[in-house]
């Protein structure tokens, strides 16, 4: 796993989400109270970048994300859309490290986008 710093946690609203270029992907990054998520930024349905501007939401005790455009609902922590189990994001690894956010990828990913 290849550890990449994206930004400050205060560069993260909370109850909000950025967006980050992490090894050529784009990384939506959410905050909620005290936990950080990290899920593709592509939204599947309109193949639109645009999950980091979506609205955070809670269905029992599933955190989401609805994407702005059509207001599909992708569970923060595993991606998946929450009305078809089959469709999901992408998943990073996240953490907080003295202040800062960083992504994880897997090195394969680095690996090919070096090539």
């Amino acid at each position: 796993m290849r550890w990449v710093r994206v930004c400050r946690l205060e560069d993260i609203l909370p109850g909000s989400g950025v967006c980050a270029l992490v090894e050529g992907k784009q990384v939506a990054i959410f905050r909620v109270g005290e936990r950080l998520f990290a899920l593709s930024n592509f939204d599947p349905f309109t193949k639109a970048n645009v999950i980091s501007r979506g609205l955070v939401g809670s269905k029992g005790e599933r955190l989401y994300v609805a994407s702005p455009l059509l207001k599909h609902r992708f569970d923060l922590e595993t991606g998946e859309y929450l009305d078809d189990p089959t469709v999901r994001l992408a998943v990073y690894p996240v953490r907080l490290e003295a202040g800062e956010v960083w992504v994880g990828v897997p090195v394969a990913e680095v690996a090919k986008v070096g090539t």
